[in-house]
């Protein structure tokens, strides 16, 4: 009797270590439209996504000078989707009372450029084939 519990707790064990899910790249581009805020600086994003999540600042770069700040970010993983929301002055939180900002993955590589402007909750989230 004791074998054939052994031999259960083997099998139990096994098909555990079986349901690790695939991991696949996915890579994000944000772009926040700052040309509303007034001197915006330290323009970041943050979420449930970083190594230290909510408190970790991605910090984003204009590097065309077009008030646009971008940030592209890949990461192998299997998570189904991203919270986060942009902020200024490294500190200063978009959306005060509001819902975070959300990006749904598929399960499958993929490559997604989330645009907005800052502090206006409707953003756009285009799938690059």
């Amino acid at each position: 009797m004791k074998s054939i519990t052994h031999i259960l707790i083997i099998i139990l064990a096994l098909s555990f270590t079986n349901c690790v899910q695939e991991t696949h790249l996915k890579t994000v581009t944000f772009k926040v439209d700052m040309r509303q805020v007034d001197n915006p600086s330290q323009v970041g994003v943050r979420g449930n996504f970083t190594e230290n999540s909510w408190n970790d600042t991605l910090l984003m770069k204009d590097n065309d000078a077009d008030g646009v700040n971008e940030l592209t970010i890949e990461k192998k993983t299997a998570i189904n989707g991203i919270e986060f929301k942009f902020v200024n002055a490294h500190d200063q939180f978009e959306l005060k009372d509001q819902n975070n900002r959300s990006i749904q993955f598929e399960y499958k590589p993929e490559m997604i450029v989330y645009e907005a402007v800052f502090n206006k909750s409707k953003g756009t989230q285009t799938s690059i084939k």
